[in-house]
């Protein structure tokens, strides 16, 4: 069974949100702020039976900002199931809720309870206060009334919808993480340990309970026999019963545990070792292997869960899962939840686990200036094709998927443009890009096209400047090779991305009066002191017109990156900067 799509109304800083979510594990990425958390308890809301209803009777704080409480309105948060055909337990569970063949429907609703709008529907200028307002589950009704259709003074009846049985609802587990988990203090409590439930699951038979029980009934009187600690237990007893008398006394032993099975699952602890350690107490372990431990004993329980036969699903809600965690583990991690038989969905601000993932996988939330965050699937941008969605997963890496997280972005060809554009932006500009929240990624090469079609309406609302050279005369080749294509860059441009092209090279057009000192400088640094003896001679005499050529071809014998990081060491000596890259920061800084 898979939870296929969630929408949610007027619930926090969510206007109004309407995602697919992916088969395994869906990433939801975004700045900070956004609403990431907010869409995770929205789920909770619909589909946890564990969470207390205290939280489904929404406070103040829980209605988004734009709703006007002087009139009646709603909170909905509705989800969709598919794939729960032919199995008797995901049918049972959504008993009453399918809308059509292989399609369930879930809903939570927060508006005016029913003799209010029986009120409203007389004089609609009844006064209001959230006291009228109560929360109500429904399921199925008439596909034909899209969730996003239904409205406050919509009867679930009107729609075909019927109510919810909560008993049903438990069937389906929600296993909620939090960003920061106390996860020693998990592991510890019975109520809250997944070692504990994942025992219970194990169903151990009677006679191994027997023998285990007998064993600890071993170690106690074992100890009990030992002449110390005899004399110990002796001290205690009587000083209890001196200070209790004989109304309140009870025998005093000693003893590693209570010899019945419950005490045995509640004092079985997870013990680790290595070539340094043996069986240690994970309270000695980080807090990242000690994340990846809880996670793990989680998931081998929800497996066992599963594997019982009397589940109706499970859905893992993760807060960040990369806390604490090598880049390595985030990759593991991530690829362990693809493993499992059930869903996944995590919020996430590692650029490690975005690489990983697949883009059908995303859910993206960005701010764009208004009282509700932009949200969308990146696999429903329609401007993407197949071979584009292929480019852009495998150039999609830790560096360059940070475009998921900035406000604006600006792609460039290569790594020289990273290193040297944001300091000379800094210096000639005043401009901290990074703080503008613009992020500098180099594409490493000229295929803009899948970068570029990612930003539009139904993508990354958000700029995107494309800043690239005009030559494109191959710098190598024979006469009679075949020739790069040359990308038509211009073919680009939209609403949300725009190109600024510079006359030549980046090279060549970094070199210009005001930058001759800080490439003078760069040029002795890489181990080129005549060619720095010549930039150092021009600017005496004022006759730097032909140091153009002397710059790129510096720049291309000792590596164009490893010249423009060095430059970049003394951008404070520049004092000017290429008019079409000032024009794209200009651009991307408008509002």
């Amino acid at each position: 069974m898979q939870l296929s799509r969630v929408v949610v109304k007027n619930f926090r800083s969510l206007q109004l949100v309407d995602v697919p979510l992916a088969e395994k594990v869906s990433c939801l990425v975004g700045e900070n702020n956004t609403g990431k958390s907010n869409l995770i308890h929205a789920l909770r809301l619909c589909l946890d039976a564990n969470l207390t209803s205290t939280y489904r009777m929404l406070v103040k704080d829980d209605i988004h900002c734009d709703v006007d409480h002087a009139k009646p309105f709603q909170v909905l948060i509705g989800v969709e199931f598919t794939g729960f055909q032919n199995t008797d337990n995901e049918e049972a569970m959504l008993h009453g809720a399918q809308v059509a063949e292989n399609r369930a429907r879930i809903l939570y609703r927060f508006r005016p309870k029913r003799p209010v709008r029986e009120k409203l529907a007389e004089d609609e200028n009844t006064p209001l206060t959230l006291a009228d307002y109560g929360w109500e589950m429904a399921g199925g009704g008439n596909p034909a009334k899209d969730l996003t259709a239904i409205e406050w003074n919509d009867d679930n009846v009107d729609f075909g919808a019927s109510t919810v049985n909560f008993q049903n609802l438990q069937n389906y587990y929600v296993c909620y993480l939090p960003p920061l988990r106390d996860v020693e203090s998990d592991l510890q409590q019975l109520r809250r340990s997944p070692l504990a439930r994942l025992i219970e699951a194990s169903n151990i038979a009677e006679t191994e309970q027997a023998a285990l029980v007998g064993a600890i009934q071993t170690a106690n009187d074992t100890i009990e026999g030992s002449p110390t600690v005899k004399a110990i237990a002796t001290g205690i007893d009587a000083r209890f019963k001196d200070v209790t008398g004989p109304a309140y006394s009870l025998d005093i032993d000693l003893g590693v545990a209570a010899p019945s099975f419950q005490s045995i699952i509640r004092n079985i602890k997870v013990l680790l070792s290595n070539l340094a350690v043996k069986k240690i107490d994970p309270r000695r372990n980080g807090l990242g292997l000690n994340n990846i431990l809880y996670i793990s004993i989680l998931m081998e329980w929800l497996k066992k869960r599963a594997e019982g036969g009397k589940s109706a699903g499970e859905l893992i809600l993760i807060e960040e899962p990369e806390a604490h965690l090598h880049p390595q583990l985030q990759l593991t991690l991530l690829d362990a939840l693809r493993q499992l038989p059930f869903q996944s969905l995590v919020t996430t601000h590692s650029t490690h686990v975005t690489s990983k993932a697949p883009l059908k996988s995303f859910i993206f939330l960005t701010n764009t200036g208004t009282t509700a965050p932009f949200a969308a699937a990146l696999a429903g941008n329609t401007a993407l094709a197949a071979s584009d969605i292929d480019d852009l997963e495998r150039y999609l890496d830790a560096t360059k998927s940070s475009l998921l997280f900035a406000r604006r972005v600006m792609l460039v060809e290569g790594p020289a443009e990273v290193f040297l554009i944001p300091p000379l932006v800094k210096k000639v500009m005043h401009v901290d890009l990074e703080r503008e929240g613009i992020t500098v990624l180099a594409i490493h090469g000229v295929h803009f096209g899948a970068f570029a079609k990612l930003f539009n309406a139904t993508g990354l609302p958000k700029r995107c400047a494309i800043v690239a050279d005009a030559d494109r005369d191959p710098d190598e080749g024979e006469p009679g090779d075949d020739d790069p294509p040359k990308p038509d860059l211009a073919a680009l441009q939209s609403e949300h991305v725009k190109l600024f092209l510079g006359a030549t090279t980046f090279e060549r057009e970094i070199a210009i009066n005001g930058n001759f000192r800080m490439l003078a400088n760069a040029a002795r640094d890489i181990g080129a002191p005549k060619i720095a003896a010549k930039l150092e001679a021009a600017i005496a005499s004022g006759t730097t017109d032909a140091l153009k050529e002397a710059a790129l071809r510096t720049a291309k014998r000792f590596g164009k990156a490893r010249f423009a990081q060095l430059a970049a060491r003394h951008a404070g000596e520049a004092t000017a900067l290429p008019a079409y890259i000032s024009d794209a920061v200009t651009w991307l800084l408008e509002k």
